[in-house]
């Protein structure tokens, strides 16, 4: 796929359906879940709705264009997604290597699913997953890893991993494929979820896998067909229409986070920032390499818990919600779910408001006395 276009042309070329004169520029969802049966047996038509969609293909052909792969394949979400493609590649007896700061729950699935069928799992960090990955026959690499956005060299690691015949899977969230393209750099699959930055409006759940090896993609397409982890038609519709303008979101939420994360790195509030934007982080020299924007979360370590919520409580922009990708500026405390960080550490993902206005709303709620 070319380059040549900027972001937001790419993302409106890749949902573009095909001209034809008197037909509707934008496609309607296809709400079906059985259709006509032809006398031809053999034909190659829809015949029913878990095993395929016309709103589906529409939305695979434009992640796959973004994503520079051949192939897309859309599930219920990400974690849908993902788990399909371990299903797939992580057989009993081999060696799966999982993010340690990663995305909890495929930990949490690796751990609860996938070593009683007797799949060795190695937890490892991102600044140790090329040393391990030598042992490996699947590894699933996250990177930007999320919450603490570390960085992944991933031709690096695909070297690694070809060189022992190893399938590399990159998961993309955070990064989107407006950000970073992990199969021009060696992965086998990119996995990810759409519900973030992609769909962007905070309405719909879905995940994709793209990649461009035909056994690989219909064995995982036969996994989704069996497993049922489909995608409804009227949500991938709702992807599908918010994917023309995810390249103009995008560029406004990462020019908020290098903005936000440039501000708090100075301020007296905040015990440390990390966005691989700034050029004193450590995960800079690798992301400058392989990530065209550097993504739209910025991940703070300020006092305690009581600072993270008297940040929200004090702003009059930001809100308090798990997840990230969507027009409103979140910020989100993870250690209540479970990850190994300080009370104080927060994920912000940033919104599309106006830069300067959020920065003003945030330095004011840091500045605020307490209540």
């Amino acid at each position: 796929m070319t380059n040549r276009y900027g972001d937001s042309t790419r993302s409106v070329k890749a949902v573009n359906s095909r001209a034809i004169p008197g037909q509707p520029v934008v496609s309607a969802p296809v709400l079906a879940s059985t259709y006509h049966l032809s006398t031809d047996e053999a034909a190659d038509l829809d015949t029913y709705g878990r095993s395929a969609n016309p709103t589906w293909r529409h939305l695979e052909s434009a992640l796959a264009q973004l994503e520079g792969a051949d192939s897309a394949l859309v599930f219920g979400s990400g974690m849908a997604a993902i788990s399909a493609v371990l299903r797939v590649l992580a057989k009993p007896g081999s060696v799966l290597v999982v993010p340690a700061d990663g995305y909890y729950q495929v930990r949490r699935y690796a751990a609860e699913y996938l070593v009683p069928i007797g799949v060795t799992v190695i937890e490892a960090g991102s600044t140790d997953i090329c040393d391990v990955a030598g042992s490996a026959d699947v590894v699933l690499a996250e990177t930007p890893t999320n919450p603490g956005l570390n960085v992944v060299d991933l031709h690096r690691l695909a070297t690694i991993c070809h060189g022992r015949g190893a399938s590399l899977v990159v998961d993309n969230t955070s990064a989107t494929p407006l950000g970073q393209q992990p199969l021009s750099l060696g992965a086998d699959l990119v996995v990810a979820s759409a519900t973030k930055a992609l769909s962007g409006h905070s309405d719909v759940l879905a995940g994709y896998v793209a990649g461009s090896q035909p056994e690989l993609i219909a064995a995982l397409e036969r996994e989704r067909l069996l497993a049922g982890a489909i995608l409804g038609a009227f949500d991938a519709w709702l992807v599908l229409r918010s994917l023309g303008s995810a390249g103009l979101r995008f560029e406004r939420q990462c020019r908020n986070a290098q903005a936000l994360a440039t501000m708090l790195r100075d301020h007296p509030a905040v015990r440390a920032v990390r966005y691989p934007g700034l050029s004193d982080d450590p995960a800079y020299p690798v992301a400058a390499a392989q990530m065209r924007r550097f993504g739209g979360l910025v991940s703070v370590e300020l006092a305690d818990a009581a600072a993270v919520h008297a940040l929200v409580e004090r702003s009059e922009l930001l809100i308090a919600a798990t997840s990230f990708g969507g027009i409103h500026t979140s910020v989100d405390r993870r250690a209540r779910w479970g990850d190994p960080v300080s009370d104080g550490f927060a994920r912000i993902a940033l919104g599309i408001e106006d830069t300067d206005d959020l920065l003003a709303d945030v330095e004011r709620a840091l500045e605020a006395p307490a209540p």
